[in-house]
């Protein structure tokens, strides 16, 4: 893993168990070629997991996956899943796909808890070269989505090499309308920002016009353009990542004909709520920002914090899973010293991002830094979020609770996601289809039509 996209890195602690090393050069077989041979050899490695028998699962891996998901870390992640589902019970139906170049086979894993679905990519010679473990059920439109009350168009913005393609939500009507900019949080994500069969950005998107709210949603980066960002990845900082590409959208919208160019909104859910303040310094066009469970703790911080929550979730910690914590505390630290430097071996750190990164995000503040914003802000945040916390929360109120043009609301049984439930929250809250909560659909809508 040393060598991912951070983004890509933080999916296994900030995602939900969606666990992704794909080699970006193999080739893959096309459709109908060695489907019947594929299913089986998926089956079979379903099969070694549920058996234990991880140095054979990996057998076929392929290099690049060799290197990435050893049998240790593989047994790591199959038992976190055994621990959120239960053992293993039957693998059943299978289906295979040709996603662009990518050739995958679904083996759907029913658990003793639910269900889900191993997504298995394969090379042209067989070999293993991508994971996933998927939820098996899928999307549910929100009921405070009106369909009829606006229209989608595809959408492309952006500069030279790093055009994105994206949807515009629009209101039908005339217009002008304002409108919202949705800022991803960590990961390659697509336009709805997908986690398992959720799709928060989609949600945000058609509710909010249904109440008369453009809105512009788009392929991060780091997905889109994955292959380039990868030869950049020594380099890459939030810049590049995620800033560039939001005060891009903000330039798009603001010359939109049907868009209010004076009311143009930035929303950054969990670490694009984070670079609010630096996405404000690049331009003055935005007439306001939302923070989704923004974060204001270190980066490094939060990973170590998430890893101890989630290996702490079922009341103990084994032995392997503290020597892990052991290793990332020693990882954070180096990112800490003053000793770091562009020239430090990535896998000295945290999840492998390379030090120009850590070095970048070093004595940002967000929570201080949004002091100097002249637009107002909105700040939301769900109690039961263990990813980004209510200590986050407590952060900014601290810092901007004396700044009139500043909004706090929490919610006290939403998740990341901004999606209702109980008790604890864990990953597998992620896998159980859901739809970001009405009152926040509400709440930034009200909000955005107050700001004249």
């Amino acid at each position: 893993m040393q060598k991912r996209l951070p983004g890509l890195l933080l999916s296994f602690i900030i995602g939900a168990y969606c666990i992704l090393f794909v080699h970006e050069q193999a080739a893959f077989a096309t459709q109908g070629q060695k489907d019947a041979e594929q299913v089986k050899l998926a089956k079979e490695f379903v099969s070694q997991l549920s058996k234990g028998k991880f140095e054979l699962s990996v057998a076929r891996f392929d290099k690049v996956m060799s290197k990435a998901l050893p049998a240790d870390k593989l047994k790591t992640i199959w038992g976190g899943i055994v621990r959120q589902y239960g053992p293993l019970q039957r693998s059943s139906e299978t289906r295979v796909e040709i996603v662009n170049q990518y050739h995958l086979v679904f083996v759907t894993c029913e658990f003793e808890r639910g269900k889900l679905d191993a997504k298995v990519v394969f090379s042209a010679d067989n070999k293993i070269t991508g994971l996933f473990f998927v939820p098996t059920e899928s999307y549910r439109t929100p009921s405070y989505v009106d369909a009829s009350l606006f229209e989608e168009e595809e959408v492309t913005f952006g500069k030279g090499i790093w055009l994105l393609p994206g949807t515009l939500t629009l209101p039908k009507g005339k217009g002008p309308f304002p409108a919202v900019v949705l800022v991803h949080g960590s990961g390659p994500n697509d336009r709805d920002e997908t986690i398992g069969p959720n799709k928060p950005f989609r949600d945000l998107a058609q509710g909010l016009a249904s109440q008369g709210i453009a809105v512009l949603r788009y392929e991060k980066r780091t997905k889109h353009h994955r292959l380039k960002m990868a030869l950049l990845m020594g380099n890459m900082t939030v810049k590049e990542e995620t800033i560039d590409d939001a005060v891009a959208a903000v330039d798009f919208l603001v010359k939109h004909e049907r868009i209010d160019s004076r009311r143009v909104f930035v929303l950054g859910h969990s670490l694009g709520g984070n670079l609010i303040p630096q996405i404000g310094t690049e331009t003055d066009r935005i007439a306001g920002f939302i923070s989704l469970a923004g974060s204001v703790r270190p980066l490094e911080d939060l990973v170590l914090d998430q890893t101890r929550y989630l290996f702490s979730y079922d009341g103990k910690i084994t032995e392997e899973e503290q020597l892990k914590i052991d290793e990332i505390t020693r990882q954070v630290k180096k990112v800490k010293s003053p000793e770091l430097s562009p020239e430090t071996d990535a896998k000295e750190l945290p999840l492998g991002i390379p030090a120009k990164y850590w070095l970048d995000l070093r004595g940002y503040n967000p929570a201080v830094s949004a002091k100097a914003l002249k637009a107002p802000l909105l700040i939301l945040q769900g109690e039961r979020d263990y990813q980004v916390t209510m200590d986050d929360f407590s952060k900014w109120k601290n810092a901007l609770e004396t700044c009139s043009n500043v909004k706090f609301i929490s919610y006290p049984k939403l998740n990341h996601l901004f999606m209702e439930g109980e008790e604890k929250s864990s990953p597998a809250e992620y896998t159980v289809p859901g739809n970001v909560a009405k009152a926040v659909i509400n709440d930034i809508a009200h909000w955005v039509k107050t700001q004249k």
